[in-house]
């Protein structure tokens, strides 16, 4: 039997409040629940996560104390009440009784009737309790992170946290090797599916409504990928040439490689590298969708010097691991997972990466250093410190005229319809 698409909801947001990500917590339950309920379960997921710091805000007034750890399914359900009853189009007393329903399911009797307490005192004093919240939670924002924004980017703030608490617009990379953007969008005009095209990057189509990529037309046969406006630069910036070894050094899931490939086919060797296995298995699923080869490497990059030969590649990609902090419209489970002392750990894993992988880049290289984080110390902080440990490393000036130029690099912040915030440095090796 099907689940209850609100108590499966509560069992992700549990999850995640244990420290699970989104993305590993969520599949399991779709499969859980009938297929008509699935959109819902997932725009209950999304939608609360996209909130959850305010949710909480709330829900910390509507209780007497805190639930426990081991309830943290109530939690959840509890948030996924306050959201429906704040956020969608469903009548409040359908939203109320199907929240308390699905109690039962979760097999806790006894928060039965507290649910349905929590959720219609918030109808009656929704106002009141809205005006006792600080300003980053009725921004749906933890507190560390939107003191962050605030600081860095005092002008551009506002509209970071708008796009933040925004559905992501669906976006395409059209395989120019194959078809021309101008004749794709033609293509769909003519399936009736809506779209334009990006301003910043030429393979780049918006599409008016997200849908299912098998009704894309040419999906299957690899004429489009879906990946952000902003991440597709990468390949234009590297500006890969024929005969040159590339590394992408931090490649799952693969688009960027994939990129790369599509606007350079005359490369001697792409190696794509990963430190998961699993993770690299669909970097080998999209290169065979788009017909494209690749050398898969397992290994860690800060510790590249084991695995690959000194000054064997002409130029080098690394999307860093980082704060995900300009992709949080796509990945909303970051505003409950992220802290702020994560942020030096990352800047440290991010210096080793880049130690680790100098040696394999030729005297003359260039590297591109990506991350999709908008905070200073993983961007241009971490870049100038490692300037300074690497005398042979220069910066590139990146003319471009989109983003935010910085000491080093230029970032490009999250946009409400437009692309996500990612941050761009190249490097060139000088002998």
């Amino acid at each position: 039997m099907a689940m209850d698409p609100r108590a499966a909801a509560a069992m992700v947001i549990r999850d995640v409040l244990a420290g699970q990500s989104l993305n590993q917590a969520l599949p399991a339950h779709l499969l859980q629940v009938s297929e008509r309920d699935r959109g819902l379960l997932q725009q209950l997921c999304y939608g609360s996560l996209r909130q959850a710091p305010r949710l909480q805000a709330l829900l910390a007034q509507l209780l007497n104390k805190p639930l426990r750890a081991k309830d943290r399914d109530i939690t959840g359900l509890m948030l996924c009440g306050l959201y429906q009853l704040d956020s969608t189009r469903i009548p409040d007393h359908a939203a109320v009784a199907s929240t308390v329903g699905a109690v039962a399911t979760l097999k806790k009797p006894w928060a039965k009737g507290m649910t349905n307490a929590v959720l219609r005192r918030y109808l009656r004093e929704r106002e009141t309790l809205a005006a006792g919240l600080s300003d980053a939670a009725a921004a749906c924002h933890p507190q560390w992170l939107y003191q962050a924004l605030t600081a860095q980017w005092p002008k551009a703030a506002a509209n970071i946290v708008e796009a933040n608490n925004r559905q992501p617009p669906m976006t395409l990379r059209i395989n120019s090797a194959r078809i021309s953007r101008q004749a794709y969008l033609e293509k769909l005009a003519g399936e009736g599916i809506d779209a334009i095209a990006g301003q910043l990057s030429p393979h780049a189509v918006y599409l008016a409504t997200p849908r299912d990529v098998l009704e894309l037309p040419g999906f299957s046969d690899g004429e489009a990928s879906v990946q952000d406006e902003a991440a597709q630069l990468a390949a234009f910036l590297l500006q890969p040439q024929p005969g040159e070894r590339i590394l992408d050094a931090c490649a799952a899931p693969g688009g960027k490689a994939c990129h790369l490939l599509e606007l350079q086919p005359q490369l001697a060797e792409l190696v794509a590298m990963d430190v998961d296995a699993t993770r690299l298995e669909k970097v080998d699923q999209n290169l065979q969708r788009l017909g494209l080869a690749a050398k898969l490497l397992e290994g860690d990059a800060s510790r590249a010097g084991e695995l690959l030969q000194a000054a064997s590649f002409d130029r080098i990609l690394v999307d860093a691991p980082c704060s995900a902090t300009g992709v949080i419209r796509r990945h909303p489970d970051v505003k409950l997972l992220r802290r702020e002392e994560d942020i030096p750990q990352l800047a440290r894993l991010q210096l080793h990466i880049l130690q680790g992988l100098w040696p394999a880049l030729k005297p003359g290289g260039t590297l591109l250093y990506a991350t999709c984080s908008v905070l200073a110390r993983e961007n241009e902080e971490l870049i100038q410190e490692f300037l300074v440990q690497c005398p042979d490393a220069s910066i590139v000036s990146l003319d471009e005229t989109w983003g935010e130029p910085t000491g080093s690099g230029r970032q490009l912040l999250p946009d409400a319809s437009a692309a996500d915030g990612l941050f761009y440095a190249m490097l060139r090796k000088t002998g």
